[in-house]
């Protein structure tokens, strides 16, 4: 078997992951943060280390900014639930995931102005159209580091400038990005940052998480879920400190645990190294698909303006039977269809078939992309 979904969730995991986990249930096993015995204080600092270990990762002075969630998706509802009322304006882009428009055009028709800023066909995106739809008084700016369909990069930092010109915070989904690509939060100017816990970052779903950055006002921005957090219980409104005001409820301790040993994993590996080892083996990907007779390789030619993920069609074949014969023949997993991200397809004309992506990860062999491109080359050839 061939793995090639990673950008859905990363697989195998390390097996420093699975111990942590594991770890976590035989030695702690406690509610981190709700009592004062010793079980609950070691379940508690196992949440902690992980805590500081993202905020190292992302360059974050104070871990206590660093916000866990579900996913990348609940990190988003946050932001943009929490921030934005009827009457303000906010900007994103036309390659977004469902997770961005879902909740932004549940805003829109609570009187939320949107404004949706199209991308050329390769999904890349015209930072002068942006620059143009970013009037003054604008209160967010919503993109992608990396869309999820063709792995193409937007540019951050052009992007952060262009927002706070506008007076704008930027919130950026990562869920791409986050462990496979160098992120400094402070140095790129991203105020608010979500990020998925169990695709690059190698930890389990069900963990994720958003960064405050330092100009963010946190008593501006409403929680999501109110509830216990082990703190203030004295009082039944919902405390204002970090990060108990958004992470009501017990905690996914095992899971935050694992994320942590993710996290550690990929720094001792180095983000700069796991990004070349990323670029190189995508090149051989796109290079070695757009060489198929009938292949269509969509977005960024260069694999140094995506990261690793990988649409393509095939002439007069739908990407089902693609899928399927990939699966079925050759052992080898992909992900078909729109991959929750519609508004991607639009621009790229592939609405509503979608694309068969590929999606390599930390442990894809260069043997794993030339088993992967002998089997398209058959299914081409019928």
């Amino acid at each position: 078997m061939i793995y090639l979904d990673n950008a859905a969730t990363s697989w195998p995991k390390p097996p420093e992951v699975i111990r942590a986990m594991a770890d976590f249930l035989e030695r702690c096993g406690g509610n981190p943060g709700r009592s004062g015995h010793r079980l609950s204080i070691e379940a508690g600092r196992a949440v902690y280390e992980a805590r500081d270990a993202v905020a190292e990762l992302f360059h974050v002075a104070d871990p206590l900014r660093v916000i866990f969630t579900l996913n990348a998706t609940h990190a988003l509802n946050i932001a943009m639930c929490g921030l934005l009322r009827p009457g303000d304006r906010v900007i994103t882009t036309g390659i977004e995931h469902n997770s961005v428009m879902r909740p932004l055009r549940a805003l829109e028709r609570e009187g939320v102005q949107l404004t949706v800023v199209p991308c050329r066909p390769d999904t890349t995106l015209d930072t002068a159209e942006l620059a143009r739809a970013a009037a003054p008084g604008t209160r967010l700016v919503v993109a992608t580091h990396a869309s999820n369909v063709t792995g193409a990069l937007l540019p951050l930092l052009q992007i952060s400038r262009i927002a706070h010109a506008a007076g704008a915070l930027l919130l950026v989904d990562a869920a791409q990005t986050a462990g496979c690509v160098p992120l400094d939060v402070p140095a790129l100017g991203v105020d608010l940052l979500a990020f998925s816990g169990h695709k690059s970052l190698l930890g389990p779903a069900g963990t994720g998480g958003l960064i405050l950055g330092p100009d963010v006002d946190t008593g501006a921005l409403q929680p999501l879920v109110r509830g216990g957090t082990g703190s203030r219980s004295e009082v039944q409104e919902q405390p204002e400190d970090l990060p108990d005001k958004f992470e009501s409820g017990t905690p996914n301790g095992p899971g935050l645990a694992g994320l942590g040993a993710g996290v550690r994993y990929v720094l001792q590996r180095g983000v700069e190294r796991i990004r070349g080892e990323e670029v190189a083996v995508t090149e051989s990907l796109v290079h070695g698909l757009a060489r198929i007779h009938g292949v269509t390789v969509h977005g960024p030619g260069d694999a140094r303006e995506r990261v690793g993920v990988v649409s393509f069609t095939v002439a007069d074949m739908s990407v089902s039977e693609i899928g399927l014969r990939l699966d079925d023949e050759f052992g080898i997993l992909s992900r078909v269809g729109l991959h929750c991200a519609p508004s991607a397809h639009r621009t790229l004309g592939t609405f509503p078939e979608g694309t068969v992506r590929f999606a390599p990860g930390l442990f894809t062999t260069r043997a794993d992309i030339e088993a992967a491109l002998r089997a398209v080359e058959r299914i081409a050839q019928r």
